[in-house]
């Protein structure tokens, strides 16, 4: 057996090398703009689950309007589309930002890609798990002005409540069964959405002028 003292080195070091320390954003390009109001376009869904993009969709206004930020209403900005022939998120993300900044006059544009949404069964657990990426544009010059991801998973609050191999086979598939009847999903995307568009996190969005923190980076 290993000496108390080497297993405990390993198990730390093991702890260290799992945190690695992110390298810092370079916010210069975002601070010059200074946007005040965001435009939100339709994600782009690369999901097998047709309900990801508009379930995200739904959830983002809360926490950049909590952030600083004026969010032009979604569903305004999805009938403007609609009204123009643009249902399709891809086609409506692919519209120059002079023309969308012409349409809506906001100051920054909020790209949005759903890569991972739905419940997958693996064998004695299931996992809903809603993963975003984020990128904010400046709708006046197209420069960058920042880009981030988040992930969410419903297993982050399970636990394994025992009862055996069946046991944990049965809890398994009734909870697939009931996360896909209910749409874990959007419970999760709600997570995801906080998590990717709230100021104050690690590499975050930064605080809008609408906030008390504005000008802070945390």
């Amino acid at each position: 057996m290993k000496p108390i003292s080497t297993l405990a080195g390993i198990v730390l070091a093991a702890s260290l090398g799992g945190c690695v320390t992110p390298e810092p954003y370079d916010y210069s390009a975002f601070e010059q703009s200074r946007p005040r109001s965001i435009l939100v376009l339709p994600p782009a869904n690369q999901s097998p689950d047709i309900k990801a993009s508009y379930s995200l969709l739904s959830q983002v206004t809360y926490p950049l309007a909590e952030s600083g930020y004026y969010v032009l209403p979604v569903a305004v900005v999805d009938e403007t589309f609609r009204q123009n022939g643009l249902v399709n998120p891809e086609e409506i993300q692919g519209v120059s930002v002079a023309k969308l900044h012409e349409i809506f006059g906001a100051d920054a544009v909020l790209y949005l890609d759903v890569t991972e949404y739905g419940t997958t069964y693996m064998v004695i657990s299931s996992d809903t798990r809603v993963t975003a990426e984020a990128r904010l544009v400046d709708l006046r010059t197209g420069q960058l002005l920042w880009a981030g991801t988040a992930t969410a998973s419903s297993s982050e609050q399970e636990s394994s409540s025992g009862g055996g191999l069946v046991g944990m086979l049965v809890q398994a598939a009734v909870t697939q069964i009931a996360n896909t009847l209910t749409d874990k999903g959007h419970q999760v995307a709600g997570i995801t959405s906080a998590r990717l568009l709230s100021a104050a996190r690690p590499n975050g969005i930064l605080y809008g002028p609408r906030s008390p923190h504005y000008g802070n980076i945390e």
